[in-house]
């Protein structure tokens, strides 16, 4: 069975909204090593409607910069949680609605082939956990307060609550640290 493996962006104070404005400083060799390796190691990309309108936009003009990681992105199979996407228009992306979303996920996980790859946190990931589809949460701890939050904090969960084991960590030089958790049984 393959694993959904979700790979989240947080600062030091829980906010995950608008991660390209306080995460480029510490993208180095070490974190695109990291995350070269999670993406090739996936077969597809699930993800929610927000995550989906971001990458949608900026993915396919980043190939040229990208090189095989923006191909790599552009190319996999997508899939997308929403009720309101009807022509989804970037490569092969299937929407499915939020009613059939645990049903149709559970498929993905049945087939054969590489993990799938869910980037953000938010209801979808919330979803997988309450269904018990997740199988690993890598948060990329950024060492920076971003101050004032949004809307969008990892910790913004109302009637949301899970317990999870760490797994493994990495530090990087420039502070990053990826925390690998799994859930644990309720």
């Amino acid at each position: 069975m393959r694993k959904i493996i979700n790979s989240t962006y947080v600062s030091l104070d829980g906010v995950i909204e608008n991660p390209q404005n306080w995460t480029s400083a510490y993208f180095q060799d070490e974190a695109a090593a990291y995350a070269r390796e999670l993406l090739f190691s996936c077969g597809a990309v699930l993800m929610g409607r927000k995550t989906f309108d971001g990458f949608s936009q900026a993915w396919p003009a980043m190939e040229e910069a990208t090189g095989d990681f923006g191909v790599r992105m552009n190319s996999l199979p997508h899939y997308v949680v929403s009720d309101s996407l009807r022509k989804p228009g970037w490569g092969d992306t299937t929407a499915i609605p939020r009613a059939e979303a645990v049903a149709e996920i559970t498929k993905l996980k049945e087939q054969d082939g590489q993990d799938i790859l869910q980037y953000g946190f938010g209801p979808v990931t919330r979803t997988l956990v309450e269904h018990g589809l997740l199988d690993e949460l890598r948060l990329w701890i950024h060492p920076v307060l971003v101050g004032p939050r949004g809307t969008d904090e990892l910790l913004n969960a109302d009637e949301f609550s899970a317990t999870f084991e760490l797994s493994d960590t990495k530090v990087f030089t420039t502070g990053v640290i990826i925390a690998t958790y799994v859930p644990t049984a309720r």
